[in-house]
């Protein structure tokens, strides 16, 4: 990736040099961004891919929200960096030369910065790798800023309108400065384990859908990303005269559950309760022989109600 991302900025260079455009020349510079954020991605997924030890326990994959953190400055900066240079060259106009050359050369560099930026988005998604992900959006960015810097450049070519070199630098230079904000917004909130609101609804209803009847209630549940790695602790409700090794049973097939549909790369910590009289109302146990109450509802598992540190009771579903 990060020898790719070299070659392009070679490529961006050269079409600068032919053709004096500031448009290409910011297009270039935001590039090695490119190269910087490509050897600090590498980096990040070599720490993210040590396992864990003493000193950290729960693995090294905070590395890889700290290198998108780094990357999205980096983006950041280099948009306004395009702003202030698009700004000087209305300022102080120069004569572009030799379009058809710079267009062809960037049109090349905007296919394959798609194309890589598509790859890094997937494997980021299937691998919940947030430096990949970054990386891809980081590859779009570019790709759409090129895209823009084309279009001006065919319009200056046919138009001889000069100033368009820089009104699209400046238009899209927002729009890095947009991606940049989006990339540290979501890796701040990755490194302040906030909750992730999709993927805690996504396994929840997974569970939910295919719930046994061991399995009368799911609280306290919670979920942190480390990386591509999955952290989630909960308490799970069984039958209070479950024997250990019968409960245990239990917590294996949730967690192959959850396994079957995030892969392996998911801890647990399961915490066993034993059922109270007050849950028999919910309970759809078929044949339970210590039975206090009758069946009434079946309470519905939310990403909402599975998150406080609290045993479900239909006295209170039936209040709300």
């Amino acid at each position: 990736m990060a020898i790719i991302a070299v070659l392009l900025f070679f490529i961006k260079l050269t079409a600068y040099f032919l053709t004096n455009s500031i448009a290409i020349l910011t297009d270039a510079l935001e590039s090695t961004v490119n190269v910087i954020a490509g050897f600090i991605g590498l980096y990040s997924l070599y720490l993210a891919a040590k396992p864990s030890d003493v000193n950290h326990p729960y693995g090294h994959g905070k590395a890889e929200f700290l290198s998108a953190t780094v990357e999205g400055t980096l983006i950041f900066v280099a948009g306004i960096y395009i702003i202030v240079e698009a700004i000087n060259n209305l300022l102080h106009p120069h004569p572009i030369k030799k379009l058809d050359y710079g267009i062809a050369l960037i049109a090349v560099t905007a296919v394959i910065n798609f194309l890589l930026g598509l790859i890094c988005i997937r494997k980021g998604n299937i691998n919940h790798s947030p430096a990949l992900i970054a990386s891809g959006k980081h590859l779009h960015s570019d790709t759409y800023s090129t895209i823009g810097i084309i279009i001006g450049l065919i319009l200056i070519y046919f138009l001889r309108w000069s100033w368009l070199d820089s009104g699209i630098a400046i238009l899209f230079a927002l729009i890095i400065l947009y991606t940049g904000y989006s990339i540290v917004r979501s890796s701040i909130a990755g490194i302040m384990d906030e909750a992730d609101a999709k993927l805690l609804t996504r396994l929840v209803t997974r569970v939910d859908s295919h719930r046994r009847e061991n399995w009368i209630d799911l609280h306290n549940l919670r979920v942190i990303k480390y990386g591509s790695k999955l952290h989630i602790d909960c308490h799970l409700t069984v039958p209070w005269y479950l024997n250990v090794h019968e409960a245990h049973l239990e917590i294996e097939e949730l967690v192959y559950l959850i396994r079957k549909e995030f892969g392996d790369a998911v801890e647990f910590f399961v915490h066993s309760d034993g059922c109270l009289d007050f849950q028999c109302s919910l309970c759809f146990k078929e044949n339970c022989t210590v039975r206090q109450k009758q069946f009434e509802k079946r309470i519905p598992w939310t990403a909402a109600n599975v998150l406080s540190n609290k045993k479900h009771r239909l006295t209170e579903e039936k209040r709300n």
